[in-house]
């Protein structure tokens, strides 16, 4: 897809997903924390996937990664899936965007989870673009800085906005992050390879398995507790 017809399909993606709303979920591109957040933050989270998903339609085929939902640690912050404070250069620069700015104030958040993944990514060296099977951050009732599992109502809500990416992107693999990531999409009848998801302890299993998928030398993990359990994506 050339430049100009890449952006305005990204500028539409865009405006469709912050029109969705749920209850107890935060819709990164079109709510504002009144905690975390700096004026006008969701207006640049929809700027930075803007410039992400320009970049991946206009670039060659390649690999799609899939988790669950955003993380209130990570995406909720950035409207990036499997990406917190801490990586957003890093999502640029795999892409080659302009810089992708911070939507939230103070010092940037990690979270452990996109820690694991982008040594993964690094560990490629190829542009990779990621999502989420639920594009939003589901959390408890009354408890916004919680994650929860997003419901089978919200998965087939968003279920439109999933498919249209795989057919723009039309990737050559689909990497499913998760198993609650690979039966969702099985759901929806897309075929995907299956990984271990990071969270839990599953951190050594993860980088295995891609290492696996893309023939690359084992790797070793970067956390070896099981601390990070809860964390959304």
């Amino acid at each position: 897809m050339k430049g100009v017809a890449a952006r305005e399909k990204a500028q539409e993606f865009v405006q469709q997903i912050t029109r969705i709303r749920f209850e107890n979920v935060f819709n990164p591109y079109a709510d504002e924390c009144p905690v975390c957040d700096v004026a006008g933050a969701p207006l640049v989270r929809r700027h930075n996937l803007e410039l992400v998903l320009a970049a991946a339609l206009s670039a060659t085929r390649g690999s799609i990664w899939i988790a669950r939902d955003l993380g209130y640690r990570g995406g909720r912050r950035t409207g990036l899936a499997l990406t917190d404070d801490v990586h957003l250069r890093c999502h640029a620069e795999m892409f080659g965007t302009p810089p992708l700015a911070r939507a939230t104030n103070g010092p940037p958040v990690a979270e452990r989870t996109a820690a694991v993944v982008w040594r993964g990514l690094r560990s490629i060296g190829r542009p990779i673009f990621l999502w989420n099977v639920f594009p939003f951050h589901p959390h408890a009732p009354n408890e916004p800085m919680s994650n929860r599992r997003h419901n089978s109502a919200e998965r087939l809500g968003c279920a439109p906005l999933l498919l249209w990416l795989l057919q723009a992107l039309d990737p050559t693999d689909i990497v499913a992050i998760g198993r609650d990531s690979q039966s969702a999409l099985a759901n929806l009848g897309v075929h995907a390879i299956s990984v271990r998801h990071p969270s839990f302890g599953g951190q050594a299993q993860f980088l295995k398995d891609i290492a696996a998928h893309y023939g690359l030398p084992p790797d070793v993990p970067l956390f070896t507790d099981s601390s990070n359990r809860g964390e959304g994506e």
